[in-house]
This record gives structure tokens, C-alpha cells and sequence, in this order.
């Protein structure tokens, strides 16, 4: 079988990306077809300063391969990102909000990439339906007599589904989502409204919906009698500041709280710094094992929030 070819928006994208880049970033080709697409079929993997974007799917390689690279591109220019520097104490709890909250901020980005893939012409009818057929191969239809395990994959799979169409689905497409999936397609719905509402084009709108995406997210749970995530508490959002910001006292902008979770990488008791505004976490801090709790706060919140991010080696965009 021949390797795939990158196309020439491909090659353009993939200059921008390496300009942007201080390492080298390739794209390879694996040899499935599954006859679908799903972003799953592709992902990132860094060696020695290198990125190599592995497509392991190739049923549109160039549609893949182009919506993991406008991924990467999104980091590169400075749009905000995840981390996980909590933990629960219980590795398989931490990997099912990890993998929640990376479903429901990838959405926010998909925003930005499903544009930039239409802008450019790498979705066509074709990859719509190729798409439309991978919610299948995800989720299964609802049992009208009961919920199932499979209730919170749904919401997340469908409110993407609208992200893709840009809330804009054929009539065929539309009757069948809501005679197979009802109680899930009407929730998805609400989470799209919350990603809609406003622009999602500049690094600090990106932020701000990510934000609203987790709470309106855990109220649907509530609803539903489910898990929350706790995404404003659990997940630590890269901070978008403006220039008299970073001046500011970290009082005058977080609420450092002791959390009943752990540093995820010390072990040990860990102290959240909530922004002020919307209460997200934007950076974790582990218990000082020497100082007392009152010298440590005081320390802490008489800092510039450019000494601390930059102490503590955090990455911020500048709005």
C-alpha cells in the first residue's frame, strides 16, 4: 500500500507549524482504515525535542492529520492549556476526569480547528459523512427504558457532533440523532449553547468558555444523578493575563485554598490558587513541608503574579 501523501494546504500548515516550532514536527502514516474518522485516529508524540504527528488511520489522512496539526498550532500561538496537577488518590478515578475534561476542552479548540478546516477546504460532504458514521462507532442508541454506563460518552460525543456541523445539521441527520439518542441530544444541546454564546478567536475567550464548559457540564451530571468532575477545582487552566495583571499582588487576583486533593506529583497535601473572577483553578502549589501555614500565605500572596508564575515555571499568554 502506498503512504498517503500530504496535500499542499497540508505542507503550507505544516511550515507554519515548524516556524512556530523550536523543534522539527513530521507527520507519519499508520496503514488502518476503520471507514470513519474520529479524533482518536491521530495524536502527537514528542522525542528528544521532536513532535511526530502520527496518523494511524488513514481513511482521510489529510483531514486527520491537518486537525491534529491545527491542535499543535493552537498551543504554538499561544491558546491556553490543560494540566492535571492533582490527584484523588485513585489512579482510575483520575484518568476518567482527565479524559473528561480533555473531551470538553478539546470541543472549545474544535471551535477553532473544524473552522480553519473548512476555511481550507479539508471538509467536504465526504468527511462529513465519514464523521457523521464515526458517532456511530462511538455510542450505541439510548434504551428508552433506562439510562446506562453509557450516558456521559453520549453527551460528550453529541455536543462535540454540534461543534462539528457548527450547530447546523442536515434534516435526515437531525431526525435520526434525536429519535436514537433523545434524552442525551437534548443535554448536548445546552452544552453547545454555552460554547456558542460567544466568540471562541482569541486565547482569552478560548479560556473563558473552557471555564463555563465545566460548570454548565456538572450541572448536567447533577441532573442526571452522575459523577461530577469538578473541573474548576480539579483541572488547572493556563492563565491569560494582561500586562498590569502580571503587576499585581496574588491576593489582589487568587484565593489559595488547601485542597482535600493531592500535588499529583509529590504526594503530598496540595493548596489550589483560584482566579478571583471565576474561581478556576490556575495553579497548584504543594504544602510547604518547613514553613507554617500563616508564613507560607503570607509569602505566597505578597508576590508579584509575574515572581510566582515565573517561580514556579508556569506558562501564561499574554492578552
Amino acid at each position: 500500500m502506498t503512504e498517503p501523501k500530504l496535500n499542499q494546504t497540508l505542507t503550507d500548515l505544516l511550515s507554519t507549524t515548524n516556524s512556530l516550532y523550536p523543534g522539527n514536527v513530521t507527520v507519519t502514516f499508520g496503514q488502518e482504515k476503520a471507514g470513519f474518522v474520529r479524533h482518536d485516529q491521530a495524536n502527537q508524540r514528542l522525542n528528544a525535542g521532536d513532535i511526530e504527528i502520527q496518523v494511524a488511520d488513514i481513511t482521510a489522512p489529510n483531514y486527520t492529520a491537518s486537525h491534529e496539526m491545527l491542535h499543535l498550532l493552537l498551543i504554538l500561538q499561544g491558546f491556553p492549556q490543560v494540566t492535571f496537577n492533582l490527584t484523588t488518590r485513585n489512579d482510575q478515578l483520575d484518568e476518567q476526569l482527565m479524559a473528561i475534561a480533555m473531551e470538553l476542552y478539546d470541543m472549545v479548540a474544535h471551535v477553532l480547528v473544524v473552522k480553519k478546516q473548512r476555511e481550507h477546504e479539508l471538509i467536504d460532504d465526504t468527511i462529513e459523512d465519514l464523521y457523521f458514521k464515526g458517532i456511530y462507532a462511538t455510542i450505541d442508541p439510548e434504551d428508552p427504558k433506562q439510562d446506562d454506563a453509557m450516558m456521559t460518552l453520549r453527551l460528550l460525543t453529541l455536543t462535540d457532533l454540534l461543534v462539528f456541523f457548527n450547530g447546523d445539521l442536515t434534516v435526515e441527520r437531525l431526525a435520526q440523532v434525536k429519535a436514537d439518542f433523545p434524552k442525551s441530544w437534548n443535554a448536548a444541546l445546552k452544552l453547545y449553547a454555552v460554547i456558542a454564546a460567544k466568540p471562541v478567536e482569541t486565547p482569552f475567550a478560548m479560556r473563558r468558555t473552557v471555564v463555563k464548559l465545566f460548570k454548565a457540564f456538572d450541572e448536567q451530571m447533577g441532573l442526571w444523578d452522575l459523577p461530577l468532575l469538578h473541573g474548576s477545582e480539579f483541572v488547572t487552566m493556563q492563565s491569560v493575563f494582561s500586562e498590569h495583571q502580571l503587576r499585581l499582588e496574588v491576593r489582589q487576583l487568587f484565593d489559595v485554598y488547601h485542597s482535600d486533593m493531592l500535588d499529583k506529583t509529590k504526594h503530598t497535601r496540595a493548596y489550589i490558587g483560584l482566579n478571583k473572577g471565576d474561581h478556576q483553578n490556575a495553579f497548584v502549589v504543594p504544602a510547604p513541608a518547613q514553613k507554617k501555614s500563616d508564613e507560607f500565605f503570607k509569602e505566597l500572596y505578597g508576590k508579584t503574579v509575574k515572581e510566582l508564575f515565573t517561580e514556579l515555571d508556569l506558562p501564561f499568554t499574554l492578552r
